[in-house]
């Protein structure tokens, strides 16, 4: 398959410093594409940037909680590349893991302005650009299979990933009418920064975990199945697919995982 699957095209991938964000940004530059890689691991970032050797990858500091600086960044992208075709918002969060009987409402608040309140910021000011220039844009979200089943995540993530889930639905419902599609990927559980800070696990404990709930056997989930997912959302191949939640997990949520475990 051709790797310029996103030529001429241009990019923001909040969250981009690090993890899925990090292959993300590989995958769409190997594929043709300018990016913009939007982060607050501001190191990190610039690094990423500048190991391209190229004009066509850029670094924004952006912490998506302030509205301010996802506006300056999507007009920096502009400025720089004159387009936006694609937005994947993947800045967030894990939020702590704990007693819903203990619930921290500060850190509830917290969760859900990166997580949630984040996610409609971009898609605000993205989507503001896609449809002043008439572009038949991509939005996609990164979402989880916490967005779809309870008890897999702490409460603030599942209730946060929920509402990523409403808001690509409903995002899509209006933006359909300017061509824009709005997608979103759901992982499973992966051996990413996010996750590890979270769990306090190093990759290895966290895909031990992975395969000992897991439905598919014999692959371990990483951040560049899940950059290929967007990539396919960011590219023409999915040019009718909106409104859509792809769920990147082996079947964890399409099946109940204990049935195979007691029929051997």
């Amino acid at each position: 398959m051709s790797k310029q699957r996103l030529q001429g095209k241009v990019a923001i991938v909040t969250g981009g410093a690090t993890g899925i964000g990090a292959e993300a940004v590989r995958i769409f530059v190997e594929n043709g594409a300018s990016v913009v890689i939007a982060d607050i691991k501001d190191e990190l970032g610039h690094s990423l940037a500048t190991s391209f050797g190229s004009e066509k990858v850029s670094y924004r500091h952006c912490d998506v909680r302030d509205e301010n600086e996802v506006e300056e960044t999507v007009a920096f992208t502009v400025e720089k590349y004159s387009s936006l075709d694609i937005l994947f918002s993947n800045a967030g969060i894990a939020g702590p893991y704990s007693s819903l009987l203990d619930l921290d409402l500060n850190e509830f608040d917290n969760t859900m302005a990166i997580n949630v309140r984040g996610v409609a910021a971009t898609i605000k000011h993205a989507a503001r650009v896609m449809v002043a220039k008439k572009i038949r844009g991509s939005i996609i979200c990164t979402a989880s299979v916490a967005s779809s089943v309870g008890g897999s995540a702490g409460h603030e993530y599942t209730v946060s990933k929920h509402g990523v889930l409403g808001l690509v639905r409903s995002a899509c419902g209006e933006f359909g009418a300017y061509g824009i599609r709005v997608n979103s990927v759901s992982p499973y559980a992966l051996a990413s920064p996010l996750t590890c800070d979270a769990l306090d696990w190093g990759p290895a404990e966290v895909d031990a975990a992975q395969h000992g709930s897991a439905n598919l056997e014999g692959i371990t989930l990483k951040a560049n199945h899940i950059a290929e997912a967007a990539l396919f959302l960011a590219s023409d191949e999915s040019l009718y697919i909106s409104g859509h939640n792809l769920v990147v997990d082996g079947g964890f949520t399409a099946v109940n995982r204990w049935l195979p475990r007691i029929q051997k």
